[in-house]
């Protein structure tokens, strides 16, 4: 008598997994302990082979495997196998993880990329201040000293009118002339349109 002998990958057969994704369905856990121990060790091989890092397949594959019982009572046998859907519930999530994986890191470069401009733009800022700031002190110059007076108390340190006229002594008409008339010298020396 002839011993038979098979080449390549005959397995003994498993359970029915069509038939355990049906108990899954209606809430079986022991169902699910026997898909899981049938379709585990595949299930992270296709996680594996997409994402190659073995943290993130083993945290996908127990995504994929609570989808299973998640969904358990979506599955249709018209359209497959339940070996092949679960499979394919794998495969598409290690694609979707490796998807987010590329959309965080563009969103970090971006990030990084908006705060390599975002310096460059407070140093152009600090700049512009700076030229701006020594631009009013050389038309506040051009001033008379009454005038750079009344602005720089009423402006620069926040006082009224009257409280300007009564530090300098002044009626209070005057300060608001020589006031008015500097601010006009001012915004003719800065460029301003009125």
């Amino acid at each position: 008598m002839k011993e038979v002998v098979h080449i390549g990958s005959w397995t003994t057969p498993g359970p029915d997994l069509q038939e355990l994704v049906a108990r899954v369905a209606q809430g079986d856990q022991k169902a699910f302990s026997g898909i899981y121990d049938a379709v585990a060790g595949p299930v992270l091989g296709v996680v594996r082979a997409v994402l190659r890092d073995h943290a993130q397949s083993e945290e996908v594959a127990q995504e994929v495997l609570l989808e299973v019982w998640r969904t358990a009572p979506r599955y249709r046998h018209d359209l497959g196998t339940a070996r092949n859907w679960i499979l394919t519930l794998a495969h598409r999530r290690a694609i979707d993880r490796v998807r987010s994986v590329e959309a965080s890191a563009a969103r970090d470069r971006k990030a990084a990329l908006l705060a390599r401009d975002r310096d460059f733009d407070e140093v152009s800022e600090q700049v512009e201040t700076r030229l701006e700031h020594e631009q009013v002190r050389r038309c506040l110059r051009t001033l008379t000293e009454v005038q750079r007076q009344s602005v720089t108390l009423a402006y620069y340190r926040g006082l009224t009118y009257r409280q300007v006229a009564e530090l300098l002594a002044l009626p209070l008409g005057t300060i608001k002339t020589r006031l008015r008339d500097g601010l006009i010298r001012l915004r003719d020396c800065l460029g301003v349109s009125a």
